[in-house]
């Protein structure tokens, strides 16, 4: 199989979801209304609730879903072969995750802005609700210790990574300074934005940061660890527009750059410099390592990020929601979103099939279940890079890698503003009123002790991953399930919701159970996870039944009224 070959058939699947599916959904499904007052006007802030740019915020949205979750679950998932993995990825885009993360940003913007988590108590019931938030606090809590202790591996691991991951932060300040306070034009201050960031790419691969053994009486696993809970904790409490924005805006760009890049130096390769060869990875492994677990489901919950993620809906309606300028732009900054982490998902397929050279590094790589990750992608996509377009393989790793530990920041201190947001409602439950930084002492709390929970080596921020994939899908079914229940009361089409539920919910909870007995497992049990994954399971279990029951509800009673309506027929009132 040509990789180029791919690539086409890939972006073309992608461009028509967007073109085609996503119109559907915008006038027929969801119709949007630009008369529609969003939350960023009516509840005004500065700090939270800003009217943003739909590509600035299109930025923030895109790399704050994205983390290294579709690098790694590609990666991971090709040991079953290329076929399953483009098709889940490809399909999975299309029709579940551009469905599923614009369908969270409309039904939150049509609320108020309130997350998934409030948004359930109104459309399944307040028992729902309650087990519902236990799931997104689990949720949260595995991203902000797992991207801690990953985006730490690779500062150490690439050295050269270093310079540009924190000097970006400086970049995305004078982004927001020059936005919002100078007023000056997108398109010169995305130009210089980007000069300046691969200019500290070039820095850094030139001065590679190597922290001594001790650094500061810590070792450098600890230092960096530290370092990225006190940058999360300030990022989540400083107003989107200073940091938060630009941020996630200048490296969504940079990531655009960097995905021409890997995919113009397949191209290059093939016709050019004759530098790429067709796939080596096999279309279906069948002889697949000891230990491997089966296909279905595990292929579903393996590729989250880049098919369809439950932490997507948190983002759609903890922060993007409070940001929307105008509703239609949420075709973009939602759907499109979807489709950049596709991209994303697809290159790593890429990456990784076309830079191994031989069967035999593909068997190396792939020799047992779960070793392939964001170093693979590196290395896959610097060799293309320097095979390609003779880019210097040192420079190829690092732009790559400032790529992956870019993204992995976003997502980091998004979650830690969701995971602050989620703390306060559960305060609201019990009328308990906590303030914004006694949240965020809390979540910086609960984080570390959970990274540092089995030693200083930072080996607790990865205890529970195990079970991210099948509890961040089964995230993944119950938005749907709430955007399912919002349609029959509107009395729209809701089968391009309850469809993909029906097959997220299966899969995962059915993942789930797998993964229970695996922990369970005479020898080699391990109590903390079977513990966490019944809590999940039951709390899954009982939010679904409240969510059939909603839906049948949703049937029987008249029908909702168009809040864009309701809204209008406000304003004249008070007119």
């Amino acid at each position: 199989m040509s990789p180029v070959l791919l690539m086409v058939i890939g972006l073309a699947i992608l461009a028509l979801g967007y073109f085609v599916y996503s119109k559907y959904l915008a006038k027929r499904v969801y119709r949007l209304n630009d008369e529609f007052r969003t939350p960023s006007h009516e509840l005004k802030d500065g700090v939270d609730y800003v009217p943003t740019n739909k590509f600035i915020l299109w930025g923030h949205h895109f790399t704050s879903v994205a983390g290294a979750a579709p690098i790694v679950g590609p990666a991971v998932a090709l040991i079953w072969g290329w076929v399953p993995a483009f098709l889940w990825v490809t399909l999975g885009t299309v029709f579940f995750a551009g469905m599923h993360d614009f369908g969270a940003l409309w039904a939150s913007v049509r609320n108020k802005g309130q997350s998934i988590g409030a948004l359930s108590g109104r459309y399944i019931g307040k028992r729902g609700a309650g087990l519902f938030l236990v799931v997104i606090f689990i949720l949260l809590l595995m991203v902000i210790a797992a991207f801690a202790v990953v985006i730490t591996g690779l500062l150490i691991s690439t050295p050269t990574a270093v310079i540009p991951t924190w000097g970006a932060i400086g970049v995305a300040l004078l982004v927001g300074l020059a936005v919002y306070r100078l007023r000056m034009p997108l398109v010169w201050v995305t130009i210089v934005g980007v000069i300046a960031l691969y200019s500290l790419i070039a820095l850094g691969n030139a001065v590679p940061v190597v922290l001594p053994e001790t650094f500061l009486g810590m070792t450098p696993t600890v230092f960096w660890i530290l370092t990225l809970f006190v940058y999360g904790a300030f990022a989540s409490l400083l107003p989107v527009w200073v940091l938060l924005q630009p941020r996630d805006y200048i490296n969504g760009v940079q990531l655009f750059i960097g995905l021409i890049l890997l995919y113009g130096a397949v191209v290059v390769g093939m016709f050019v410099t004759d530098g790429a060869h067709d796939i080596v990875t096999p279309a279906i492994n069948m002889n697949v390592p000891e230990g491997t677990p089966s296909m279905v489901p595990l292929l579903f919950v393996t590729i989250a990020c880049g098919a369809i993620s439950g932490f997507h809906g948190m983002v759609s309606s903890g922060t993007s929601s409070k940001q929307l300028d105008k509703e239609t732009d949420s075709r973009f900054v939602g759907y499109f979103g979807a489709v950049g982490e596709g991209l994303l998902a697809l290159g790593t397929i890429i990456a990784i099939s076309a830079g191994l050279r031989t069967v035999a590094e593909w068997k190396e790589l792939y020799s047992e279940f779960g070793q392939a990750g964001v170093q693979s992608f590196v290395q896959g996509g610097g060799m293309l890079m320097e095979s390609g377009l003779g880019l210097p393989a040192s420079l190829s790793t690092t732009l790559l890698a400032t790529m992956a530990v870019l993204f992995a920041a976003t997502s980091l201190d998004t979650g830690f503003r969701l995971m602050r947001f989620v703390v306060q409602e559960m305060g609201e439950r019990v009328n308990l009123k906590i303030g914004k930084y006694t949240a965020t002492g809390v979540v910086v709390v609960l984080g570390m002790g959970l990274t540092f929970s089995q030693g200083l080596g930072g080996e607790g921020g990865l205890r529970i991953w195990p079970l991210f994939g099948t509890t961040n899908q089964l995230m993944a079914s119950l938005t749907l399930m709430i955007l399912a229940v919002m349609l029959i009361r509107k009395r729209r089409n809701p089968w391009p919701a309850l469809i993909p539920l029906a097959i997220v919910f299966v899969m995962s909870f059915w993942a789930a159970i797998d993964q229970l007995f695996s922990f369970a497992a005479p020898g080699s049990a391990d109590w903390l996870l079977f513990i966490i994954d019944c809590i999940i399971i039951i709390s899954s279990v009982f939010v679904a039944i409240e969510g059939i029951k909603a839906i049948i509800r949703a049937r029987k009673e008249p029908p909702e009224s168009d809040d864009a309506d309701e809204q209008l027929e406000a304003v004249r009132e008070e007119v």
